[in-house]
């Protein structure tokens, strides 16, 4: 059984890579169709289109059963999931700027109560109850 483990140990690796890379290749496209659909009306059209261009070349890449390696899509889809993001966070950027300035001036209106307190222990109380007195 040892011998016979040891006479596939290559051929399991091969497969182990294959079913690995494509699972990293199916998981960059679903990151990227939910970006798409979170982030798609911060970005410009033509960031939009080059992500939905490298998906859609993903997902006929991922159509060839027999396809072990994605790295050439995978680093196509990265790189446009990466501008898209740049956009996104510079759009937030700028829409937190001015939405910086009227939550401070909207502030205000709220009353801050500064209130002295005092603990009382109910367990006198409590037992005095239990006791029947």
């Amino acid at each position: 059984m040892v011998k016979d483990a040891e006479a596939n140990a290559e051929e399991d690796k091969k497969r182990r890579e294959k079913v690995e890379s494509r699972n990293t290749a199916e998981s960059l496209v679903h990151g990227a169709e939910k970006s798409l659909a979170d982030l798609g009306d911060k970005a410009d059209e033509a960031l939009k289109a080059d992500v939905e261009k490298a998906v859609a070349d993903m997902k006929a890449a991922l159509e060839d059963e027999d396809r072990e390696d994605f790295a050439a899509e995978t680093e196509v889809l990265s790189a446009a999931m990466m501008k898209l993001g740049e956009a996104a966070y510079a759009a937030n950027a700028d829409g937190e700027g001015d939405n910086a300035d009227g939550d401070a001036a909207g502030n205000d209106d709220e009353t801050v109560v500064d209130a002295e307190y005092e603990e009382v222990d109910d367990s006198d109380d409590d037992q005095k109850k239990a006791s029947g007195s």
